[in-house]
């Protein structure tokens, strides 16, 4: 990500979130990732970060505030709407794939359930969003 700004992200799931830092940590990406288990909690955080994160990857399944209705409220938020965010879900739904880009999502990945699968998706990533800065 070639920046020391936060990455947020938004997962519930326990297993999905030391899976990410696990990834990041082998690709060797420095930027310190900060973790919010709800849409509501994340929503909260981003209000009170002085700087925003870099980036946000978020999951779509969550109780309460899912990840569409967050992303919904980023986008509709002066603040909050350029931060780049990623959908980072097990959903294959067509409909929640639409629904994304239809709120402006910067990219929705499948998690892949397997690992090495998961740290190339990462790496990816990584790789877009290095040369769109560099851009």
């Amino acid at each position: 990500m070639r920046t020391d700004r936060v990455i947020l992200l938004v997962e519930d799931d326990a297993v999905d979130q030391m899976t990410v830092r696990r990834a990041l940590r082998e690709l060797r990406i420095s930027n310190p990732l900060v973790i919010a288990e709800s849409g509501e909690e994340a929503l909260a955080m981003l209000e009170s970060f002085e700087e925003l994160p870099c980036m946000t990857l978020l999951d779509i399944n969550m109780p309460r505030m899912n990840g569409l209705e967050l992303l919904a409220a980023m986008k509709a938020d002066e603040r909050l709407r350029r931060i780049p965010v990623v959908m980072l879900t097990t959903s294959t739904d067509d409909r929640d794939r639409f629904d994304s880009f239809d709120r402006s999502v910067a990219g929705y990945m499948v998690k892949p359930v397997d690992y090495p699968q998961f740290v190339e998706l990462m790496r990816t990533l990584d790789l877009y969003w290095t040369i769109s800065e560099a851009a």
